[in-house]
Order: structure tokens, then C-alpha cells, then sequence
């Protein structure tokens, strides 16, 4: 499937305009360190020194961490991811978290920015070249009190850091469903399988990365993979800024 090359350049104007307008805002109102408070940087560099990224070895196909790489895991035969390969840049922990919860629950949508710089700067080799870079969709009630979907943010800069194509809407939600927060693994595979659907023309024959914020067992990023690969896409991949550590009874 061929992307027009129009849609790099949208993209990257985009982005360089909410750049510019936040770069202007910060003139006013300097930005803050969303781990230590320092004036200067959203995430500055003492605390992203701090930062717990993922490093290999790891599981093949899920992307978490092992003590030798391997084709699949434990954890990734729990929680199947459906797509070919899952990778996550950081633990979702110490500076990580704080600035993923900034970005989502303290209204900052300028940090993203500084977090698909980072996914961009670190982008993991076993991932496909000029894939196409599609955001995880949110759920309506949750962007309406949010008013914006922090994947399709990352997704964006990170389209226009890497010069690839985005697709912000070829994929959605086709019901709605209970927070994922609390649930066992398998309760969260039961209640999202079903839940999205493709948009057949748009992605038909492409070759997919998948963004989003968190990965906790994949079964978000799995129900999303299934669906896009049942509408058509070549080969779907999935890249997320952070994973949670799982233990056993996860």
C-alpha cells in the first residue's frame, strides 16, 4: 500500500506548529520538570539519566526483558500479542511514570514532544522501516474529559521525527468498555477482544507500527493488531514509551 507522500509533510507541519505555539507558551510560562519541578525542561536531562529503559536481551516477539533472547516467553504466551513484535522503550516507573501521568492526568499535551524525542532517539532496530505509525484509539468518554488522545500525540511527533507516514483514524473503537485498571491478564484480553475495527481502504496491504503510552500485559495492543490485520494490513508492530514489570501474578 503506497501513502501519499502529502501525509509526511501534513504530519510534520503539524507538529511543527504545535511546537511552535508551545515553544511560545513556554516563553510566558516556563516549563517544569514533571519529576523534580526544575525550571527549564518538561523531563530534564538529570532526570531522564534516571530513566529504566529496556534493554536486550529480550523476548523476540513481546519485547520484555530475558535473561537470553528467545522467539517467545512466558509472559508473551499468557497474553499472545497477535501482531509480529512488541517493543517498549522504558519501565513504566520512576521519572517515566511521573511524566506519562502528567501527560495524561495533569492536562500537559507538550510533554509528548519531549516523550516521542526519546522514542524517536532510541527507536529499536528490530522494528520495520517506513511502516506506517498508527495510534492506539481512545475511548470517546475518555477523550472528551482528557480532550486528547495521548497515543495519537506521540504517534504524530513521532511520525514526523522519523519522516514516516501517520494515520490518525483508521482505526477505532467499536464499543465501549470498562477500564482496563484493576483487571487480572486474562480479564483485560476478554475485555477489550472485539472492541476495534479497521478501516479496510486506509490500511489494506500496510505495513503497521502501533503506538501507545503504556503497555501492562498487551492485550490492548493485541485486540488493536487483530483487527487491523483483519482488515487487511501486511505486518503489524507495536511500540510503546513504557512497560509495566510484571511478576507471576500478573
Amino acid at each position: 500500500m503506497a501513502i501519499p507522500s502529502l501525509n509526511h509533510r501534513v504530519v510534520s507541519l503539524t507538529a511543527l506548529a504545535e511546537s511552535i505555539y508551545w515553544a511560545g507558551l513556554d516563553l510566558i510560562f516556563p516549563p517544569l520538570c514533571q519529576n523534580c519541578k526544575r525550571t527549564g525542561e518538561r523531563l530534564c536531562s538529570a532526570c531522564r539519566a534516571q530513566i529504566e529503559y529496556l534493554t536486550e536481551p529480550v523476548c523476540q516477539h513481546c519485547g520484555y526483558p530475558q535473561p537470553a533472547p528467545t522467539p517467545d516467553c512466558e509472559q508473551c504466551r499468557r497474553v499472545p500479542f497477535s501482531g509480529q513484535g512488541l517493543r517498549s522503550l522504558t519501565f513504566h516507573a520512576g521519572p517515566m511514570r511521573q511524566a506519562i501521568h502528567s501527560l495524561k492526568y495533569r492536562h500537559n499535551p507538550p510533554l509528548a514532544q519531549t516523550l516521542a524525542w526519546l522514542m524517536a532517539r532510541q527507536w529499536p532496530p528490530s522494528l520495520p522501516p517506513n511502516a506506517v505509525i498508527l495510534p492506539v484509539p481512545l475511548a470517546a468518554d475518555r477523550l472528551r474529559q482528557r480532550g486528547f488522545n495521548q497515543a495519537e500525540l506521540l504517534a504524530r511527533h513521532l511520525a514526523a521525527e522519523k519522516r514516516q507516514p501517520f494515520l490518525g483514524s483508521a482505526l477505532r473503537r467499536t464499543r465501549a468498555t470498562p477500564s482496563q485498571v484493576g483487571l487480572n491478564a486474562q480479564e483485560r484480553r476478554t475485555n477489550v477482544t472485539g472492541a476495534f475495527a479497521a478501516d479496510s481502504a486506509k490500511i489494506r496491504g500496510a505495513t503497521i507500527i502501533l503506538i501507545d503510552d503504556v503497555c501492562t500485559t498487551g492485550a490492548t495492543l493485541s485486540a488493536c493488531a487483530t483487527a487491523l490485520l483483519e482488515g487487511g494490513a501486511k505486518n503489524v508492530w507495536a511500540y510503546t514509551l513504557a512497560r509495566a514489570k510484571h511478576s507471576h501474578a500478573d
